[in-house]
């Protein structure tokens, strides 16, 4: 894996992170080199993201009660924050978009990852730049965490919009993706019920565990089981992966395991310190350290 910036050369020789803006990036990639790119943009909240990690030990003498009435201390480590607010988010997506459907091979597709507060708008910008035949899947991606208001519906779900470079003639292997329980397998012979389903186009999975394996602390990280079942269905082993905001690299740490190439993009130093460390076996890292640092000031 090569960490680079938008002022270097672009090849798609190795693995690549990439710092800076991804505007001028996309337009020094090959076109038609992607099986699929995955898109998880800011959802425009219109509020700064912040993510805090936290070290928590027993405190006898801590006034803080926790679990069984255990006395604990608490620690912030480190905090992760960005800006969630453009003045006019189609406008931000439209030329990127535009851009992305150039660089998608002919049988690839587009993971499009947005909540309740702009998909009804990105699909109707998606319908105009890839068009209404290029849409393949509305995937419902259905969580339960944080808190619960009472005046309304909670929102516990966000939205992956799906779109095909070549209607009719994109890439999906069905029998790749991981299946699922039945959630009724009384109702299904014993060899279906151990096989299990193929999941539908609404996806229960939980978030990223705060004591997880993947926890990176990075805000808005989206857990590898959801991405892994993008990659798995919509790319060839050893094809090329692209993620223009890539944040804390979830998808070149699917592509690694799936056997499959990446180009990840982000313009915050911080992100690209997360890729690095994710992403760069210990072995190299002290080859890239001064890179990295160089990239994270």
């Amino acid at each position: 894996m090569r960490i680079r910036t938008v002022a270097d050369e672009l090849s798609l020789e190795d693995d690549l992170v990439i710092a800076g803006d991804n505007a001028p990036v996309l337009e020094k990639l090959p076109e038609g080199a992607f099986d699929l790119v995955y898109m998880d943009p800011p959802f425009n909240t219109g509020q700064p993201r912040r993510r805090d990690t936290v070290a928590v030990r027993a405190d006898s003498g801590s006034a803080r009660i926790g679990f069984g009435g255990r006395s604990y201390s608490s620690r912030l480590l480190q905090t992760l924050r960005y800006e969630d607010r453009f003045g006019d988010y189609l406008d931000f997506l439209a030329p990127r978009l535009r851009r992305i459907r150039k660089l998608i091979a002919a049988h690839g597709t587009l993971y499009f990852h947005i909540d309740y507060r702009e998909a009804h708008y990105c699909k109707l910008l998606l319908d105009e730049v890839f068009g209404r035949d290029a849409f393949l899947n509305e995937i419902i991606w259905s969580y339960d965490y944080g808190g619960k208001p009472r005046r309304r519906w909670p929102a516990k779900h966000d939205t992956i919009l799906v779109y095909v470079r070549t209607p009719g003639g994109h890439f999906f292997d069905a029998e790749a993706v991981e299946r699922e329980p039945y959630m009724a397998p009384g109702l299904v012979g014993p060899e279906k019920a151990r096989r299990g389903k193929r999941p539908t186009d609404v996806w229960f999975h939980t978030i990223v565990p705060t004591n997880g394996r993947e926890k990176t602390g990075y805000p808005t990280q989206k857990p590898e089981g959801v991405v892994r079942r993008c990659v798995a269905a919509s790319s060839f082993p050893g094809g090329w992966c692209l993620d223009p905001f890539a944040g804390s690299g979830t998808l070149g740490a699917v592509c690694r395991q799936l056997g499959r190439r990446f180009v990840l993009i982000d313009s915050s130093p911080t992100a690209v310190e997360v890729m690095r460390e994710r992403l760069t076996p210990e072995r190299e890292c002290g080859a890239l350290a001064s890179s990295c640092l160089q990239l994270s000031s």
